[in-house]
């Protein structure tokens, strides 16, 4: 049997989705929060599950692992990322940055 302490490491940040965009991409920062544009439109979930699928591409993580935690009818949402920890989620969002 094991015993201890089982941790799984967790990353949660927020969002500000564009949704109807021409096409899914990163916008950069907007006040403090991780600004993506979504080409999907706002309606039955479309938007939220092109933001999710598009999050798990970048961060390298499966679809599974992507969840948000509040703001599902909002274009403000709380996003959590299991497995991750925020330092490589920052890393992720400066290569665009740079490019």
């Amino acid at each position: 049997m094991l015993s201890g302490r089982i941790s799984v490491k967790t990353c949660e940040f927020t969002v500000k989705v564009v949704p109807g965009s021409s096409r899914t991409a990163y916008c950069g920062m907007y006040g403090g929060m991780v600004k993506i544009k979504v080409a999907a439109p706002p309606e039955k979930g479309k938007a939220n599950t092109a933001l999710v699928d598009y999050l798990a591409g970048v961060l390298a993580v499966k679809k599974t692992a992507v969840s948000i935690v509040s703001g599902q009818t909002s274009p403000v949402k709380q996003i959590s990322v299991e497995g991750i920890e925020s330092d490589y989620v920052k890393a992720c969002f400066e290569r665009f940055q740079m490019a």
